[in-house]
């Protein structure tokens, strides 16, 4: 994990006070709402339904215990004892008054943390798989690439203002996690012929209320010049986005209107210009970033007896047998596990999360997992080091929170963004309707029967829920003053990536647990054997969903 040095130190401690001073001004009337606004958007504060919300930054979802304890505290003290965890892998806080934000940031900068770049027109934090460093399928681990990006991004000020936000994700594995290919800019690590590695570019993903799945722009580009292309691609958005209409400023339609082979060549010729000049990353730097990522140290095991000894003990409690097979995975060290520790407990708001649970998630880090934990673009939470003999008595603790719900994966592991309870852009609510589909398929049984489905669900069109690329994907949507839902099918953020369809006309919250089950016996009727859900949608369509759907809702 990346440490700070006094320098960092220094900017995060004065942004703190300038930023307190901004307040006051604010508070005291000698500053205007619209003179605040950008001031409060640089350090990611906004202006909600019925509060502020403050998000705060997690660098790629990469948390020490000693930060979620203060987390903890700063949801205890200064909120309403929860926090939220983000589809950006961040955090965020519902409730702060004004008054008190300066002395929120104070105490996250005293751990290390700030809130800079999580709003306005900049560049956002860098995400990536949350199993980095420990999956079986990477090929390298893409943190020291993300830490290299945020310390390039962070406060650049050629990239302060851009037309809109702007967002990047990377990706080291056989499976992405990450969904690159719906990102501003999408950076996979891939091999060549010759077995070096090196990075796959795309650009101009993007969701909300024109998704969009990401264009290779370059299929192979040595490392040393992962900045300087960057930079290209920047520049190029820079110049030619659209800042007259922010509803076509995203890069994903300059890409559209450019097409993808004149983008590329426009990014070429920026990037001649760059290529070689003094952003070129030199071997040293990259294994300077690299240090910061090494490994803890792990004991040697025997894989074999482990996994038996696991085994055994799963067969003696089939509960936390079940557990292991469903919220667990395999670790590339033999011996040790990855857990997902769930927040998608049936009756809580998907992604959130008490100071209690907080405190607790730290101390087990600290006892089974070397002090780390992970967040993730599902809004759950990781732990990612943990030996196979532990993970009984680390079970026990999560189930007595709350947080060994085991289904990672499933229906019910719906991701959900804060929705009009929260959010001033939302048309609709989301968290109600999360809550009424987890509560109706609460059969743990019947969820591992139709196997892995992602339900995704957005409170406008902002798609800050992924509904897009959910293999069911929920819009709430306002028609005539009155909230309801639309549904489309078959998105994925996979390396196969899709925009789901739009089934068709809209449905009320009431109805929206029923469509679901309707459209999940749809599924359990045509599917073949061994086949998940997006399997049999793409190979029989949507029709046979629309059909059965509305004829039945008639």
């Amino acid at each position: 994990m990346y440490v700070y040095d006094e320098y960092d130190q220094r900017i995060v401690d004065q942004r703190v006070t300038q930023f307190r001073g901004q307040t006051e001004r604010f508070l005291a009337g000698k500053l205007t709402e619209a003179e605040f606004l950008p001031l409060r958007l640089q350090n990611g504060l906004y202006i909600q339904r019925l509060a502020p919300m403050l998000r705060i930054a997690v660098p790629y979802g990469l948390l020490s215990s000693n930060k979620l304890r203060k987390l903890a505290h700063i949801t205890r003290v200064y909120d309403k004892g929860y926090a939220h965890v983000s589809t950006r892998q961040n955090i965020q806080l519902n409730w702060p008054r004004l008054e008190e934000v300066p002395d929120i940031l104070a105490d996250l900068a005293s751990v290390q943390m700030h809130a800079i770049q999580t709003s306005g027109n900049c560049i956002r934090n860098t995400t990536t798989d949350q199993y980095a460093g420990v999956a079986t399928d990477e090929l390298e681990d893409p943190r020291p690439y993300c830490e290299i990006i945020r310390q390039w991004s962070t406060l650049h000020p050629e990239f302060a203002f851009l037309p809109r936000k702007f967002k990047i994700a990377v990706c080291g594995t056989t499976e992405d996690r990450a969904a690159i290919y719906a990102h501003d800019i999408g950076v996979e690590l891939v091999a060549n012929a010759s077995g070096e590695i090196g990075c796959k570019i795309l650009a101009g993903g993007g969701l909300g209320r024109t998704p969009v799945i990401g264009a290779v722009i370059c299929e192979w580009l040595d490392k040393k010049h992962l900045l300087t292309y960057l930079e290209a691609i920047l520049r190029v958005y820079n110049q030619n986005g659209r800042r007259d209409n922010k509803f076509k400023a995203r890069i994903k339609i300059l890409v559209k209107a450019m097409g993808v082979d004149a983008f590329r060549e426009a990014v070429e010729q920026e990037w001649a210009a760059l290529k070689d000049g003094p952003s070129t990353l030199t071997e040293q730097e990259i294994e300077r970033a690299k240090s910061f990522f090494t490994d803890p140290p792990y004991v040697a095991l025997d894989g074999d007896a482990a996994g038996e000894s696991l085994r055994l003990q799963g067969e003696q409690d089939p509960i936390f047998g079940n557990w292991v097979r469903r919220n667990t995975l395999e670790h590339r060290v033999p011996g040790y596990r990855i857990v997902n520790v769930s927040l998608k407990a049936t009756g809580f708001a998907p992604g959130d999360i008490t100071d209690s649970q907080l405190d607790l998630v730290a101390e087990l880090a600290d006892l089974y997992s070397f002090g780390e934990v992970r967040t993730t673009h599902q809004q759950n939470l990781v732990l990612a080091d943990v030996q196979a003999d532990q993970l009984y008595a680390l079970w026990q603790r999560l189930q007595a929170a709350g947080l060994a719900t085991p289904n990672h994966g499933y229906l019910t592991d719906i991701i959900c963004c804060p929705g009009g309870d929260y959010c001033s852009l939302a048309n609709a609510k989301s968290i109600p309707v999360a809550e009424a589909i987890q509560a109706r398929f609460d059969d743990l049984d019947y969820l591992y029967d139709l196997g892995p489905i992602e339900l995704n669900i957005s409170g406008c069109m902002n798609a800050c829920g992924h509904h897009h690329i959910g293999h069911i994907g929920i819009l709430g949507v306002d028609k005539k003053g009155q909230e309801f839902y639309q549904v489309c099918l078959g998105g994925s953020q996979a390396k196969d990536a899709s925009i789901g369809k739009i089934l068709g006309p809209s449905f009320s919250q009431e109805d929206m647990p029923g469509i679901i089950e309707r459209i999940l016996q749809t599924y359990l009727d045509l599917r073949d054997e061994e086949e998940t859900f997006l399997d049999t949608y793409r190979r029989v369509g949507i029709e046979p969903f629309k059909e059965r759907v509305y004829a039945k809702a008639d």
